[in-house]
């Protein structure tokens, strides 16, 4: 199979064109961009079809090869109705447009500009993260991730919950599963 160089010239332009008006403020250039890079596309799945053979109908004399391949055709086919169908929700925003702006220039809106101002970095979202989540004060982890606090073993740790002080051993035992502060169920399920 040999490369037609005319039809992939065209096309290479007809998309260099189309990319180029897409890249327009003016929604009249974006649908022209759209339409372009529509042929282009059409013109790009003929190319891939390969040269035009027999019809593709049935005949017991003709050689498998030289049939043509109506893959492409009915891609292209496709691709006529999509194209048809974007070009006329284009032109319905461009109606729109033009009867509520009188304009087809599509301006920079503030909330646009505002946005672009914001710097990167949000603090809420960007913060490092603390070891320790819970909104509860029970569980009391220390900088080593391992301990229960970081106060000495010696030293008496206490917890304050509402208006009780807790012990800090016994508070954070009260949030480990298997609790001892919690009665088991009786053998009916229930509570005792």
């Amino acid at each position: 199979m040999s490369v037609n160089l005319t039809l992939l010239t065209v096309m290479g332009a007809l998309y260099a064109c189309g990319i180029y008006l897409l890249l327009e403020r003016s929604l009249t250039r974006v649908l022209l961009g759209l339409m372009l890079l529509t042929n282009a596309t059409n013109l790009l799945i003929l190319t891939t079809g390969g040269y035009a053979g027999l019809a593709p109908m049935f005949s017991k004399d003709t050689a498998a090869g030289d049939y043509n391949d109506p893959l492409p055709q009915a891609l292209i086919l496709t691709s006529i109705v999509i194209s048809f169908a974007v070009t006329a929700f284009m032109l319905g925003i461009i109606y729109r447009t033009w009867v509520l702006a009188r304009e087809d220039e599509i301006q920079d809106d503030a909330e646009d500009r505002r946005v672009a101002r914001t710097p990167s970095f949000d603090v809420e979202d960007d913060s490092v993260i603390p070891v320790e989540t819970s909104e509860f004060p029970l569980t009391m982890i220390g900088s080593d991730g391992q301990s229960v606090s970081d106060i000495p073993a010696g030293a008496e740790a206490t917890v304050q919950v509402a208006d009780r002080t807790l012990d800090a051993e016994a508070a954070a035992s009260e949030e480990q599963p298997g609790s001892l502060n919690v009665t088991p169920p009786n053998k009916e399920g229930g509570g005792q």
